[in-house]
């Protein structure tokens, strides 16, 4: 029987910015993440987890090897192709949560609907409405709709405005879900709920997760946690720099 189709599988991947021997430079000899499965991703800030989510992400093209997601490569699409592949199957939580401040919350978690029929077309299927679908999963994450969900972005905390991301990530089911330190500017108590709704979601869903941070203390949470330094190689070296 085949192996199941990995949800990410990065072989022999090499990005750089620039040329010289001083330019940053990551090399990653292979990774996978299996479908429904959840990894944490842990290094120093600073440490190249970003620049690795957008390679992910398909925001980024290597000079070489192979980024398959859902068994996809990258390398054989085209950036309008990419593009779409991405809106119809990963949720991105952002660092800095990329919300568009002056519309509401509940207009913030609809927005990837309007880039991605198949997400919109998952929710017609389970005959579920648009507006009311993401009420539901914003009062899963503690942003009641009548009140916090007809706010506006701008005006909402930092922990009500992370909520609002991790529901316009899960919209319309994805099946692939990255984070991007999400959990950083929280204390231990709100990194915990927030954690406990976020996982709610992904196993209601059966979604992929891949999380980055710096912070080791929340690694319990997943399947596996895995060392940066155990996948890639940065250059240049600490060591190296003057």
């Amino acid at each position: 029987m085949q192996n199941k189709i990995p949800a990410i599988e990065l072989s022999d991947v090499d990005f750089r910015w620039g040329s010289t021997r001083n330019d940053f430079r990551i090399q990653v000899k292979d990774f996978r993440l299996e479908k429904m499965e959840s990894v944490i991703l842990v290094g120093p800030s600073g440490g190249g987890k970003s620049t690795l989510l957008s390679l992910i992400c398909g925001i980024l093209r290597p000079q070489n090897g192979i980024i398959k997601i859902l068994g996809q490569d990258f390398e054989r699409m085209s950036n309008s192709e990419r593009d779409s592949f991405r809106a119809d199957n990963i949720g991105i939580i952002f660092q800095q949560f990329n919300l568009l401040p002056y519309l509401s919350a509940i207009d913030n978690v609809l927005l990837p609907l309007k880039f991605s029929f198949n997400r919109k077309e998952a929710l017609r299927k389970a005959k579920a409405a648009l507006h009311a679908e993401a009420e539901r999963i914003l009062e899963g994450l503690n942003i009641k709709p009548e009140t916090l969900g007809k706010q506006k972005a701008v005006t909402l905390s930092i922990g009500q405005q992370q909520r609002v991301a991790a529901a316009r990530a899960f919209i319309g089911s994805p099946k692939l879900i990255i984070a991007d330190e999400p959990t950083s500017s929280l204390d231990e108590k709100s990194q915990d709920e927030f954690l406990t709704q976020l996982f709610s979601e992904k196993d209601a869903r059966g979604t992929s997760l891949l999380m980055v941070s710096h912070n080791p203390r929340i690694a319990t949470w997943f399947d596996r946690q895995v060392e940066l330094e155990n996948i890639c190689d940065i250059f240049p070296k600490k060591e190296q720099v003057k």
